[in-house]
């Protein structure tokens, strides 16, 4: 049986790419960035599911899924941003960023 040998090779500038990728991530700013978005995301998928009653998508293939996906995100930011004219809070963040311990 002939002897086989494999060989990966890994770009140097992909390992750079992903140092800068972990440094940016550590950072207090990184922190407290990946801390928020946690609690934004969970948020928008509860008001898609709950107060505009999306619950399936209609159609049918990739294209179709992702023009459907489209559509509900802009319908979602048209209706935030409604809110936000009526109630007076344009130019103003929905969360602070929060300090991390």
């Amino acid at each position: 049986m002939e002897q086989r040998s494999k060989v990966l090779n890994v770009s140097k500038k992909m390992q750079e790419y992903r140092k800068q990728d972990l440094e940016n991530i550590l950072s207090e700013e990184g922190t407290q960035l990946r801390m928020n978005r946690s609690i934004q995301a969970e948020g928008s998928f509860a008001e898609t599911k709950e107060d505009m009653g999306f619950r399936r998508y209609l159609y049918r293939g990739h294209d179709s899924i992702e023009s459907e996906s489209i559509l509900i995100a802009l319908a979602r930011n048209v209706r935030k941003l409604h809110c936000k004219i009526q109630n007076g809070h344009t130019g103003r963040y929905l969360f602070e960023l929060k300090k991390s311990a």
